[in-house]
């Protein structure tokens, strides 16, 4: 039980992050978009009208959930880039810091892969908005490193959507297999990465390439 010292805000608090833990459960075995705000309070142990005071809609309940998920992600691997690493650092550590944190976070990356294509459109759209930011923020961060500084801004844009597509997939093999799948995942996306590096550091953008 909460200790009786609790406060409004925390009490606030605490049954938000219920309200969103509940969710993900029940979007284990049904999607989103047939799921009702009664089904939410139920396994909450709220009333209906106590999930207003969270969240105005079901879709807006989702679009919390994606933007939680994906921010914490972005700014653990924005962590691993700072201080301009090798670019095998890079790697590794993003790749580590991937698994460790959909193994920890399982469902509510489940819940991404499944609300990425049949979700509701505004779930759909805030998904695709927030792998966009994604690529967007490390395109910035590939223009500070090694090689790059002649980059044009489509290069890096390019790079870095292959880069994010490549840890997108590795999440859906991640969430598909089992245990015993996971170090071949992992295995794979690091060479696939260390082969992308490769060309990276050789490469020209198109101006350079023609002086």
């Amino acid at each position: 039980m909460p200790p009786t010292t609790e406060t409004r805000a925390e009490r606030k608090s605490r049954t938000r992050r219920a309200i969103l833990d509940a969710t993900l459960d029940l979007c284990e075995e049904q999607p989103l978009a047939s799921l009702s705000l009664r089904q939410v309070a139920k396994q909450v142990g709220i009333v209906p009208t106590a999930f207003y005071r969270h969240f105005g809609s079901i879709e807006e309940l989702g679009l919390a959930l994606v933007e939680e998920s994906m921010a914490s992600l972005r700014a653990m691997l924005r962590d691993v880039r700072r201080g301009r690493p090798e670019y095998r650092d890079i790697i590794d550590a993003s790749v580590a810091v991937l698994v460790e944190h959909v193994r920890a976070e399982r469902r509510q990356f489940s819940f991404i892969a499944r609300e990425r294509f049949a979700g509701p459109a505004s779930v759909r759209v805030e998904i695709a908005r927030e792998i966009g930011l994604f690529e967007r923020e490390l395109a910035v961060d590939l223009g500070h490193l090694p090689g790059t500084e002649t980059w044009s801004d489509t290069d890096l844009r390019v790079v870095s959507n292959l880069i994010v597509n490549a840890m997108v997939a590795t999440i859906e093999a991640l969430l598909a297999g089992g245990p015993a799948d996971q170090q071949r995942v992992v295995d794979t996306v690091r060479t696939q990465l260390r082969m992308l590096m490769v060309g990276v550091v050789n490469w020209k953008s198109v101006d350079q390439a023609g002086s």
